[in-house]
């Protein structure tokens, strides 16, 4: 099945738009500038081509940005936070066509799309609460007659770099937690996915005109590569959040810090599920599944590994290798499928080469990979989600392939499976399965799992937007969403007033005239 794209793309007011910027009321690109190409890895038909930006484009598109902070900083964050809540309720009338766009242009599950698209508006309705709760401290003075307080600013400019694989919902965690704060934002979304990222900045471009708000507040700029480093190396941006793989991370962070300009970093994951031999098994095998199969292996929180009892070891990979067989693979607008394709045929390269990789290093494959032919995969984007024995120290097990390869390893004791657990570079999300509460304190104490996020009872995938999203280590340190994440987008300030007739000195000091 094929959706109507072309309704889709009226529906969303995009029909016939290939620019490579946008600043949020005026739409341009280069006419000799070169192509991008979306081709949706559903049936690798082509969606549309839009144009990267030049680097003239770019500078315009910063000095938009700049200008237009001026004015949006001095809007009061309530008021900030009411055309937040209109984008809200714009997603929500718009949650079918988008979802369904989000699908075909970048290969998941339909409801996975819907979900992205749900992402979005619980984070908009988070940001219009929090729109009246940027709160700062007081503090009381050592010296009479004054008092000591915190206040948070906007920073400015936000540049914001997103994945493929969650191609409108990451922008929108940044987007709406920025706005509120009083920042401005210029979004570079995945040269695979730009389609998706239009769609989202004509709707908010609609929101923003109904609120005679200027232009720059909102912006997008189309490019690759060269696109994310003018961004990472511009003094004009003070704030980079980047979501991508730890290599592109790295960089970012190197051209960010050099500049000691602030930087919020969600990379890899290598995320895995400890099967306690007290687990409710049944249970278990939901949450690993569809860990490791949604979204064909493509989530930064996907689970790669299952670190499993070796009581429970055999009956649990017997059950783990029956679920796989009732997998149904295909077209992921189709509801009936399970699993999606990859992103592209460069993906599936990678995860090949990662099957191989497994093989050579001493790997045994209990459920086979490969790549599906036939007239329903003729995208030749398909692939077999699989299983692999492994041990945790293999060098393909220590890296991220962003596929649905699974990766099983037995433990004796708990404190043995939290060393394999830990023992990767990233540091993303991680989770147990146990009825022992022992077990599940432990996993979660300072002595337990070192990831940004420790389940009980769950998968690693399906984080709620009410809580600080992101992981250490490798994963990049940086935290988006819920919780207090908000304060990464502004800047603290102390201030402290003397409203006596004298000027004592802080620490008894006398300087006296």
């Amino acid at each position: 099945m094929k959706p109507d794209i072309s309704s889709i793309l009226a529906q969303l007011g995009i029909a016939g738009f290939n620019p490579s910027y946008s600043t949020g009321s005026k739409w341009s690109h280069a006419a000799d500038g070169p192509h991008i190409h979306s081709m949706s890895p559903v049936d690798g038909e082509k969606i549309a081509s839009v144009f990267a930006a030049s680097m003239k484009e770019y500078d315009h598109v910063i000095t938009t940005a700049q200008e237009a902070y001026k004015y949006w900083s001095k809007v009061p964050a309530p008021k900030r936070g009411e055309i937040v809540r209109q984008l809200g309720d714009a997603l929500r009338k718009q949650k079918t066509a988008l979802g369904t766009l989000v699908s075909y242009e970048m290969g998941k599950s339909l409801q996975e799309g819907l979900g992205e698209v749900q992402e979005m508006i619980d984070i908009c309705d988070f940001a219009v609460g929090l729109s009246r709760q940027l709160y700062g401290l007081t503090m009381h003075s050592e010296r009479p007659n004054h008092r000591m307080y915190e206040q948070w600013h906007p920073l400015g400019v936000v540049g914001i770099i997103s994945a493929f694989n969650f191609p409108v919902a990451v922008w929108s965690w940044n987007a709406a937690l920025a706005w509120v704060c009083g920042n401005v934002c210029v979004w570079k979304p995945s040269e695979k996915t730009p389609i998706t990222a239009i769609a989202c900045q004509r709707i908010v471009e609609d929101v923003f005109a109904a609120n005679d708000i200027p232009e720059g507040v909102s912006c997008l700029i189309i490019g690759d590569r060269e696109i994310g480093e003018l961004l990472s190396n511009d003094t004009r941006v003070p704030l980079i959040s980047a979501t991508g793989s730890t290599r592109m991370g790295k960089s970012v962070a190197m051209s960010v810090a050099n500049r000691l300009g602030k930087s919020i970093l969600e990379l890899g994951g290598n995320n895995s599920i400890i099967i306690s031999k007290d687990a409710d098994l049944d249970m278990s095998l939901i949450g690993a599944v569809f860990g490791a199969v949604g979204t064909a292996g493509q989530r930064c929180t996907t689970t790669r590994r299952l670190i499993i009892h070796e009581s429970v070891y055999e009956t649990f990979k017997a059950k783990l290798v029956k679920a796989y067989g009732q997998l149904r693979i295909g077209n992921p607008l189709d509801q009936n499928n399970h699993v999606g394709p990859l992103i592209d045929k460069d993906a599936v390269r990678a995860y090949l080469a990662a099957i191989e990789k497994c093989k050579a290093e001493g790997g045994n494959f209990v459920v086979e990979g490969g790549v599906l032919e036939g007239d329903a995969y003729h995208s030749g984007c398909y692939v077999k989600p699989c299983i692999a024995e492994v041990e945790n120290h293999y060098e393909i097990v220590q890296h991220e392939t962003f596929a649905p390869i699974l990766y099983l390893i037995k433990y004796t004791d708990l404190e043995e499976a939290i060393a394999l657990q830990n023992g990767v570079p990233q540091g993303l999300s991680s989770a147990i399965m146990t009825l022992n509460l022992r077990e599940a304190e432990l996993f979660l104490s300072a002595q337990g799992s070192d990831c940004g996020i420790a389940n009980v009872n769950i998968g690693t995938s399906g984080a709620e937007i009410g809580g600080a999203f992101g992981g250490e280590k490798e994963t990049g340190g940086g935290r988006e969403s819920g919780s207090d994440a908000w304060k990464a987008y502004m800047r603290r300030q102390t201030n402290t007033i003397n409203y006596s007739d004298t000027l004592p000195l802080a620490q008894g000091i006398k300087f006296d005239l």
